[in-house]
């Protein structure tokens, strides 16, 4: 079918420019008057819609490049307005515009058209995946080796992550929200009720024997792998 008039795609329609087809029809009013007299049949945002056009004009022996106010037709409308101006040029507009819409619908079209939006959603969910696949990684290696870390390796780890945060920064946080116990005393940088039932933490205990003899309990929070990607989450679901 050869090209009477360009037709685009915008979206899943196809769309005709107005002054395309004002040029073909070989309208001798001007354009924004036939615009004028004609569009108010239609609906914009439906129909048509408002687009500007740079085009490339002679001035002064160089070329300027000039805006033009144009409208995106759907196939639909430019037909109505070929039959609309009553003339042999504006039937035969029409009969293209209906071949146009024959080829459209064609179960080969319509099958093609639903090929690339899946190729399009499909390349989308890779570029997401590709995303988080580094945190998806790093959730995976933590869930599996579940070994426990100091707090400071979680700095470094909050650090990695783009979170600018040192071991003593991380200690106070915690403190302050409610994850290891503010008060001063024995208990003073131990997990909370609250860490403790949700599995963000364990207690390593160590003996340490003294030189007389006596011997003193030591006891050191780490954040087990749950805790390590419950703050890794937390951290930057809170800078996002």
């Amino acid at each position: 079918m050869n090209e009477l008039i360009r037709v685009t795609t915008k979206g899943d329609t196809q769309v005709v420019s107005a002054r395309d087809l004002h040029r073909e029809l070989k309208v001798k009013t001007r354009f924004s008057l036939w615009v004028k007299q004609n569009f108010k049949h239609f609906r914009e945002s439906i129909d048509f819609t408002s687009v500007v056009v740079n085009t490339e004009v002679q001035n002064n022996g160089g070329i300027q490049i000039r805006e033009l106010q144009d409208y995106a037709l759907s196939v639909e409308m430019a037909k109505h307005i070929a039959m609309m101006a009553g003339t042999e040029k504006g039937y035969e507009i029409r009969d293209y515009f209906i071949k146009v819409e024959r080829a459209w619908n064609s179960p080969e079209m319509v099958m093609k058209r639903a090929l690339e939006i899946a190729n399009v959603k499909v390349e989308q969910l890779e570029a997401k995946l590709d995303e988080v696949k580094p945190q998806v990684l790093f959730a995976n290696a933590v869930s599996v080796s579940d070994t426990p870390i100091l707090v400071g390796e979680l700095a470094k780890i909050l650090h990695q992550n783009g979170i600018n945060v040192g071991q003593n920064r991380l200690f106070k946080w915690l403190r302050k929200n409610g994850y290891l116990i503010s008060r001063k005393g024995t208990s003073y940088n131990m997990p909370t009720q609250k860490s403790m039932e949700l599995g963000l933490f364990k207690i390593k205990e160590s003996a340490i024997t003294h030189s007389d003899g006596h011997v003193t309990i030591t006891k050191t929070p780490k954040v087990t792998g749950k805790g390590q990607i419950y703050f890794v989450n937390k951290f930057l679901s809170d800078v996002a």
